[in-house]
């Protein structure tokens, strides 16, 4: 009966419990089954590829319709803060380029590089990472929706919006119905997660094991180590000169919330349903959340930052290139500027490895080893990566939403 279900422990943790502990017991069965059943491992791997598909599915039309809405029926009182998060953004990527310059020299890492065959082709000059950007926003909506093209998802919804400010009223309800409607199946997948976490654990488990992340420990070391840096003392540093509050509460809440499932599906992209859904649940404004996260899905990669410049200056290391401090700053704002092209994606950054190398005048084959490298590493390296990244959207969206000496954002104990 209905009423018995609903009374069953079972049954009320997996519907209504704490989706953290979820992901948890996922992450810890998942590992169990790909040591001890490599096999059936990988045979379940298909719940994580369906999980991702899902996220991956829903996210652009979550965003088009949430922006779009959310523009139409903006009444002319409200204001948004996009410029300051912007700012954020800009500021959290080069903070996180500079700490990876000065742990590259004070722990330098050597490889070792071999041929690596590949058929990637990586963007020659900042102006081609930039032309990229700008043509992305002109992009046909339908194939930007198709693509995850998220700058041309974010032009069309902004459009859309504008167009619809002078529409009826009926209309702007049946929009903002639609967000609704959206948001409701965004809360249905997300609820998958411990299911699909499972089964992306208990695939790369299976598949990867550890042993091939013992040979690059050292430089595993470094870029993990600068990241839990950033995202331990750098930003909660930035957020409070932001907001005069303690971070730590609003720091935590989103490492907590976002980077664990960005931890396991490796997407800024799939992730952006997960942060619209927190930052909803953190009391920000719709109006600006609906921008904010999927632009810095986008551009706001300070992970991405990371893994440029210490790949970078690891192969500088290895062929006894001499670095310095101007030249050093250069690829600082050289890694910014590429991390905000990258995209989205598992193994985004590693495409722009071989621009930032182009510096030093190594060439592209080289580069393209050191790139071999950073899939070689990329289960925990780009894992990683992407778990800062997500987390940082929602941190700096927070902080960006409010001023200096105001409330801070409201803080969760537990995941609904």
């Amino acid at each position: 009966m209905p009423g018995a279900a609903s009374r069953n422990p079972l049954v009320r943790f997996v519907s209504s419990g704490s989706i953290v502990v979820q992901i948890l017991i996922g992450l810890a069965v998942g590992t169990a089954v790909g040591l001890a059943l490599p096999d059936s491992g990988r045979a379940v791997g298909v719940l994580g590829d369906l999980f991702i598909g899902a996220l991956k599915a829903v996210a652009p039309v979550l965003v088009l319709v949430l922006v779009a809405a959310s523009i139409s029926n903006k009444k002319s009182t409200e204001t948004t803060h996009i410029r300051p998060i912007l700012l954020l953004y800009l500021l959290g990527t080069f903070a996180a380029a500079l700490v990876a310059v000065i742990a590259s020299f004070a722990w330098p890492s050597v490889l070792q590089l071999k041929a690596v065959e590949s058929t990637l082709n990586p963007p020659e000059s900042v102006i081609e990472v930039l032309r990229t950007l700008i043509m992305s926003a002109v992009d046909n909506p339908v194939s930007a929706i198709m693509n995850a093209n998220y700058i041309g998802i974010l032009v069309w919804a902004v459009a859309l919006g504008l167009a619809l400010r002078s529409a009826h009223g009926a209309t702007k309800n049946v929009m903002a119905d639609l967000s609704l409607s959206i948001s409701y199946i965004v809360q249905w997948v997300i609820r998958l997660a411990p299911v699909g976490i499972f089964g992306l654990v208990a695939a790369i488990v299976a598949d990867s094991g550890l042993d091939a992340l013992l040979g690059y420990a050292r430089l595993l070391m470094v870029l993990v180590g600068c990241m839990l840096f950033i995202a331990l003392v750098v930003n909660p540093l930035i957020v409070f000169i932001r907001l005069r509050h303690n971070p730590y509460p609003l720091v935590f809440t989103c490492l907590r919330e976002s980077a664990v499932t960005a931890f396991f599906t490796r997407s800024s992209a799939a992730n952006i349903p997960v942060n619209m859904r927190l930052c909803k649940r953190l009391g920000l404004h719709e109006e600006t959340y609906s921008v904010s996260i999927p632009l810095g899905a986008t551009i706001n990669m300070a992970g991405a930052a990371v893994t440029i410049t210490v790949l970078t200056l690891a192969a500088v290391n290895t062929l006894g290139i001499s670095v310095d401090l101007p030249t050093a700053l250069l690829l600082s704002v050289l890694a910014t500027v590429c991390a905000c092209g990258a995209a989205g994606v598992a193994g985004g950054s590693l495409l722009l490895i071989p621009l930032a190398c182009s510096l030093f005048g190594i060439s592209n084959d080289v580069a393209m080893q050191v790139v071999g490298v950073g899939f070689v590493i990329g289960v925990l390296q780009d894992s990683t990566e992407t778990a800062l990244n997500s987390s940082t959207d929602v941190l700096f969206t927070a902080a960006g939403s409010y001023q200096a000496g105001d409330p801070p954002p409201r803080m969760l104990n537990s995941v609904d």
